[in-house]
């Protein structure tokens, strides 16, 4: 007997049909949750090996693989040791890594940083040819060279001096680039800083290196790990004198629409969870590619709960890289990078 006729709803005279009650039309999208099958079929977003790079610390020294306490699973390594992780990584089938770079020595300019045999651009060098099919992106930024840990230059007022760190900024992009970085990727907010590393990486026949700009990038509370990695916390002070205040949004917008006109080739939105409003506001706003930087602060929080027993490490993990997704990222700067890998490829 058929549906219609063992509910007594034979075809009405005029339409042919049968007339469903209300009782019968109300809409039922649990249908499409019911298998683990089903939820693949109609799922929205999808996270894939492609959209993941590796974060890497490259410090001086030899057989060096330090596990950074505040972020369990990170390492600071000596270039023989994170060109093996670099091959990892292009064997998982990742598409590149941002590398930042741990002098011995700092100063007050941060002279490392553009110095050719720097940890970074040696580095670089052998990436190149232990990894050739890794993408390799370079930090551009001082945090990390200076003795005093801001990112620049700094005036008699122990202000960071724009115009001055933009002429640095301009020495180290042209040695990266020389030592094989292909994006140039300046983190450190100063007014002009595309335009002025555009024009200096051109007029040196480096017009192929792409900028992913950190042009959203916020004076938050989640880099504190980074810091114990990269050894870059301010000697004094903070740096919101140059950071976004994290209450900001039509600034966000502002400040990509700068970084673009100057000729940015890609956007960054840091942090990523706690400013997905914003990255989907850049991500509809500008026709170039964005990425979300899944910060220190983020990775720690869910290794350190997870570790408690408080949540399940591996769905905190997928869940929090699908919404940063979901929210606009092409792409998504991660600590995870490698782990999520190792999940798509089973």
């Amino acid at each position: 007997m058929s549906f219609s006729a063992a509910k007594g709803l034979g075809p009405t005279p005029d339409e042919g049909a049968p007339v469903l009650p209300p009782e019968y039309l109300i809409e039922r999208p649990r249908r499409l949750r019911r298998t683990p099958a089903l939820r693949r079929l109609v799922r929205e977003t999808q996270v894939s090996r492609d959209d993941l790079i590796l974060p890497l610390f490259v410090v001086e020294g030899s057989g060096v693989r330090q596990e950074v306490r505040s972020m369990p699973g990170v390492f600071r390594e000596s270039v023989d040791k994170l060109v093996e992780t670099c091959r990892e990584a292009e064997q998982l089938g990742l598409p590149g890594v941002i590398l930042f770079g741990v002098p011995e020595t700092k100063d007050p300019e941060g002279r490392a940083a553009w110095s050719t045999d720097g940890i970074v651009q040696r580095a670089l060098e052998k990436v190149e040819r232990a990894a050739p099919g890794l993408v390799r992106i370079a930090d551009l930024c001082f945090c990390e060279y200076t003795d005093h840990g801001h990112c620049g230059v700094l005036d008699d007022q122990n202000d960071v001096d724009n115009d001055a760190t933009l002429e640095n900024l301009e020495l180290q992009a042209l040695s990266l680039a020389d030592a094989g970085a292909q994006i140039v990727a300046p983190s450190g907010m100063m007014d002009g800083m595309v335009a002025s590393i555009r024009a200096a990486l051109d007029e040196a026949r480096h017009d192929q290196v792409s900028i992913l700009s950190y042009a959203v990038k916020y004076a938050s509370a989640f880099y504190g790990p980074f810091r114990d990695a990269a050894g870059s916390t301010p000697a004094f002070g903070d740096r919101a004198t140059y950071q976004m205040d994290p209450a900001n949004a039509r600034e966000a917008l502002k400040e990509a629409a700068l970084d673009v006109d100057q000729g940015a080739d890609m956007l960054m939105v840091k942090p990523a969870l706690p400013y997905l409003d914003v990255l989907r506001r850049v991500k509809d706003k500008f026709d170039v590619p964005v990425c979300a930087y899944q910060v220190s602060g983020e990775y720690a929080m869910i290794q350190a709960a997870a570790q408690n027993g408080w949540i399940d490490r591996e769905r905190a993990m997928r869940e929090s890289l699908t919404c940063i997704k979901r929210a606009g990222a092409d792409f998504v700067l991660t600590y995870f990078a490698r782990e999520m890998a190792r999940l798509l490829k089973a």
